[in-house]
């Protein structure tokens, strides 16, 4: 098929010009373009079906752009994701007018600034502001509180759980929000606790409403003071769970494992709390038995188990403060859990909610005892 005349020579003429990116809107039929100058658009006169011709108009701007005549393989969607768009095609791929090729430019590494304003321009959509979020320059740069504007507003029309998730933890990042917004967004965490597991990851030392710091901080601390002078992982750590953020992310932990409501939910808290003890985490010691990676951290508190070499700052810790050896135990336990400690759960079933739920008790409530034991 070949353009109307009118349309290919106003398409040519437009394509003559320095511009920034094109897009399509299908349901009008009108071609867009942005340039240095502003917009200008071009309402097309198709001369068969609409989709083929829409074909057409997009193989004349890939010839032009690109100069292959095939348009873009749209096909090849799980590419575009994984960033492998060339830095120096990016600004092509916006003139093409086709979504697929804006996925690309916004999942590419060498995502800039400017090209993220010609893409949102193009494109606006959720996953396209979380990929660009992903991206320093554009968290640093003028879009970034725009794209987070645009996510905060959109949160309440996600469906699914893990892009609640990955949208607080996003528009939390460096000053995309103020205060307010950041407490907006707690609050709606008491209906939708998929956003407290954002703040787990995002602010995992920032958490509104801190609680008390644990009774025996202080003595804690003052008992322990040449160990965190030399900054020992084991007794920084210990020192930070008994404080007042650490306290608080314990006690949101607890808040969020009650009740999840699905198994993103879930797994995303457990790399939340990996993430918060991974500075102690012994290499090589993670598991997916809960009662192997509680038999494991108790022998490393105990004087005739394991190796000295790797366990000798643990023992010295607790030769220290031995009324706290419950509580390192506690914390090296929680230093190796993560996802795979609920694959046999999750491999055997897609159940959500309250089934979910009592299927998962066998995990959750060792991990809930261990919560306890490092906030009593």
């Amino acid at each position: 098929m070949e353009l109307s005349p009118e349309d290919a020579l106003r398409i040519n003429v437009l394509l003559a010009g320095q511009l920034e990116a094109v897009r399509i809107d299908e349901s009008s039929m009108t071609v867009h373009a942005l340039s240095g100058k502003g917009e200008a658009r071009i309402r097309l006169n198709p001369n068969c079906r609409d989709e083929t011709y829409l074909r057409t108009v997009r193989e004349a701007l890939s010839s032009h752009v690109l100069g292959s005549p095939g348009g873009y393989p749209v096909y090849l969607k799980r590419w575009t994701r994984m960033g492998h768009a060339r830095d120096e095609i990016l600004e092509s791929l916006l003139l093409l007018g086709e979504p697929e090729a804006v996925v690309a430019v916004v999942n590419a590494n060498g995502l800039t600034d400017e090209i993220a304003r010609r893409a949102w321009w193009t494109v606006q959509s959720a996953e396209n502001a979380r990929c660009m979020l992903r991206q320093q320059p554009v968290v640093q740069g003028a879009m970034g509180p725009v794209l987070a504007e645009f996510l905060v507003e959109f949160l309440p029309f996600e469906e699914e759980a893990r892009n609640m998730i990955e949208s607080v933890r996003l528009v939390l990042q460096s000053e995309l929000t103020d205060a307010e917004i950041r407490r907006q967004l707690w609050e709606r965490g008491r209906s939708r606790n998929a956003y407290y597991v954002g703040f787990l990851q995002a602010l995992p030392d920032a958490l509104p409403d801190p609680v008390a710091s644990h009774p025996d901080c202080k003595l804690a601390s003052e008992k322990l003071s040449h160990l965190l002078d030399a900054g020992d992982p084991y007794a920084v750590q210990l020192c930070r769970l008994l404080g007042t953020q650490g306290q608080t992310f314990l006690e949101t932990v607890r808040r969020v494992l009650k009740k999840p409501s699905n198994q993103d939910v879930v797994v995303s808290l457990l790399h939340a709390i990996s993430a918060y003890f991974s500075t102690i985490h012994p290499a090589g010691a993670r598991d997916n038995d809960i009662n192997g990676i509680l038999g494991t951290a108790g022998k490393m508190v105990a004087e005739q188990g394991g190796d000295e070499r790797k366990h000798g700052g643990i023992r010295h810790l607790v030769a220290l403060v031995p009324e706290y050896s419950g509580k390192v135990e506690a914390m090296l336990a929680m230093s190796m859990i993560d996802e795979p400690v609920v694959n046999p759960v999750f491999s055997r079933t897609d159940a959500v909610g309250s089934v979910m739920r009592k299927k998962l008790k066998p995990v959750s409530d060792p991990i809930l005892g261990l919560i306890d034991i490092l906030t009593t």
